[in-house]
């Protein structure tokens, strides 16, 4: 059996989407007022028309009267003129001239209708023979002659017959145009009666397709939308939802999948039931950590295995009683509320210290409490957990130990090497004065033995070399480092370092560049160690650029209101490998391949400490080829104003990391 007609539309129009039902919603009150706006404008079109031609009328009468008034009281002026002959009676007759030609030509655009066209036409002739008949009646006045009196009368009698023509014409033309009028009128009302008759049917029209969209809404979205917030009522509740028609719009699939969402919440329901027993459970069997719950005044409400584990309570005996039973006496009264507080306000809070036992003894505890609260924010209580962290205090409070014997040693150490290497220096310095005394004699010695003497005095500088390196080391190491700080002039420490290097330099036979910087600087350093330290690093660029060609030394100012001071060499550099070693005590890299160069490894180290205890930081870059050692120190100024190009020289410096 088929289904009525009209259940067939609704489930057609059910099943439509939303989208298409609210065009249609949207578009069904649009086009009845679309059509209603278009027959309004063609009324007030066809009304608007009308009262054009009723004006239009009303202007053309205005203009035949203006005509036939215009002549006549030209033809008094004439009349009076051809009489007395004065100029003032020609004032009419003057403005007739004027004002006739754009009157008649108005008429002439104005006038539509066939008859009253026809009428025209010959008022147009009587017209012009009219005014060339006043026209010659002033030219016969105007005559040296004055005319006799019959013919002067004979012209205004003349005149007189055209003006009646003329007025026949207009008589003529006006009650056509009172014919015409009427009619117009007669149409003017006729069409505003139609524009009220379809303004009320427009309005009705409208008004019902109001309604029709209203419906359609009302049933198709509304009406089901309500349904369906019944059923999201129902499922915040967790109750049954009511089974909905399987629409296929928007609203229909979205109930279809509310209804699949309930089932699916109640089943990950049950789940999370059973997760939760498991996880209750497992909290329960923890004995590595002691996790308990709280109610809101902090009295104890579950307990697990790590708990009593720990704190040697068994739950029966510790529920319901305060957690502050686990507080020694100095800490019982004010640390169990202050936690309770910090975790209400800043959600959890984590604190270290000594806890009391079950039997009285103590233990060095982690305890962290978290506040829990419900979906509305209300606090429900708080869960507690406690590790028992003794084991790692005793392994830091051994380990302080270990490093204070650590430090211990290091100053004994230091000390050593400082009472060593002044003990050192007492039978060096007697070796050394001898060396010298014997190097002034040296001519009258034999050959080995004069090679023997210059290894002795060799040999002692070296070894004084590294006795000062050592105490310098030793010293700074313990803190005692001597520094007398100042403001020096970079420019200045420079150019002192180059006199001081440039025999280092030429002996190595290499370059030896100097690159100021661009702008006076100034560093805050001791001017010795200053120099130190450019003397170590040029040494060694110097030392072990044997394949190259020179050796650079500049500075310049950079971030952080410093200046970096740099030493680069187009030799073989470093190998990577070593970079990590550079600054390492004693370490001479690739000793092997160079063993006939000297040195004590101290270079390097040194400088590192040197820098540092003034503030700054040495670093190494490699080159392509070649190497650069650069290292900052604090300055005291801001840049100064720029010196003449002439004072600056060699190439601009590198960028420094």
């Amino acid at each position: 059996m088929s289904k009525p007609r009209s259940g067939l539309l609704n489930r057609f129009w059910t099943d439509r989407p939303l989208a298409f039902k609210g065009l249609v919603v949207v578009a069904l009150p649009l086009a009845v007022l679309l059509g209603s706006l278009i027959s309004l404008y063609v009324a007030s079109s066809a009304e608007t028309r009308a009262e054009d031609d009723v004006r239009r009328a009303f202007a053309i009468q205005r203009d035949i009267y203006q005509v036939h008034a215009l002549l006549a009281e030209a033809a008094t002026g004439v009349r009076g003129y051809a009489l007395t002959g004065e100029e003032r009676f020609l004032e009419p007759y003057r403005k007739a001239q004027a004002e006739l030609p754009p009157t008649l030509e108005r008429l002439d655009v104005a006038i539509e209708d066939e008859v009253v066209r026809r009428y025209f036409v010959d008022l147009l002739r009587v017209t012009d023979e009219k005014r060339e008949s006043l026209k010659a009646t002033v030219e016969l006045a105007r005559l040296p002659e004055p005319a006799s009196a019959d013919e002067v009368e004979t012209a205004l009698i003349a005149n007189k017959l055209a003006l009646d023509t003329v007025r026949e014409k207009i008589d003529r033309i006006q009650q056509r145009e009172a014919v015409v009028l009427d009619e117009r009128r007669a149409l003017v009302d006729a069409v505003r009666s139609r524009f009220l008759a379809l303004t009320a049917i427009s309005g009705l029209i409208g008004l019902l397709g109001s309604l029709a969209a209203v419906y359609l809404f009302s049933t198709g979205i509304v009406r089901r939308v309500n349904r369906l917030e019944h059923n999201a009522d129902l499922l915040a509740r967790g109750e049954q939802l009511v089974d909905l028609p399987e629409d296929a719009d928007e609203i229909g699939r979205l109930s279809s999948r509310l209804v699949g969402a309930s089932a699916l919440l109640r089943e990950r329901e049950n789940d999370l039931r059973a997760s939760e027993e498991r996880f209750r459970l497992v909290i329960e069997r923890v004995r590595d950590y002691g996790i308990f719950t709280l109610d809101t005044e902090g009295v104890v409400t579950s307990w697990n295995l790590g708990a009593e584990r720990i704190k040697g309570w068994k739950a029966d005996e510790i529920l319901g009683q305060h957690f502050s039973r686990f507080y020694p006496e100095e800490t019982r009264k004010f640390l169990p509320d202050l936690m309770l507080e910090r975790a209400r306000s800043d959600g959890s809070a984590e604190d270290e210290g000594w806890r009391v036992r079950e039997d009285g003894s103590r233990f060095w505890a982690n305890v962290v409490i978290t506040a829990l609260r419900d979906e509305a924010g209300a606090l429900r209580g708080f869960a507690k957990v406690t590790r028992d962290m003794t084991e790692r205090r005793r392994s830091e409070e051994a380990l302080k130990l270990a490093r204070e014997d650590a430090e211990a040693a290091n100053l004994a150490k230091s000390e050593f090497l400082s009472r060593t290497s002044h003990e050192l220096r007492t039978p060096l310095n007697a070796i050394l004065g001898f060396g010298q005394l014997l190097e002034i004699d040296l001519d009258n010695f034999s050959e080995p033995h004069q090679e023997a003497v210059e290894r002795i005095t060799k040999a002692g500088r070296h070894l004084l070399s590294l006795i000062n390196d050592l105490l310098d080391i030793t010293s700074i190491e313990a803190g005692g480092a001597e520094l007398d700080l100042e403001t020096i002039d970079v420019g200045e420490a420079l150019a002192e370092a180059r006199d001081l290097a440039d025999p280092i330099v030429a002996n190595s036979g290499l370059t030896f560049e100097l690159v100021e910087p661009s702008v006076p600087l100034s560093v805050v350093a001791d001017r010795r160690r200053l120099t130190q330290i450019i003397l170590n690093l040029i040494g060694n660029a110097a030392k072990y650029n044997t394949t190259g060609l020179f050796v650079r030394l500049g500075a310049q100012r950079s971030p952080g209101n410093t200046v970096t001071f740099f030493v680069e060499d187009d030799g073989l550099g470093v190998e990577a490998a070593h970079v990590s070693r550079l600054f390492t005590a004693f370490d001479r890299l690739g000793q092997n391949k160079r063993s006939k160069t000297e040195g004590t490894g101290l270079g390097l180290a040194l400088s590192k400490s040197l820098v540092q205890s003034m503030g700054g930081m040495i670093k190494y870059k490699p080159r392509t080829p070649g190497a650069r050692f650069a290292f900052t120190l604090p300055s005291d100024a801001a840049p100064k104003p720029a010196l003449p190009s002439s004072q600056t020289t060699g190439t601009q410096p590198h960028a420094i990391d």
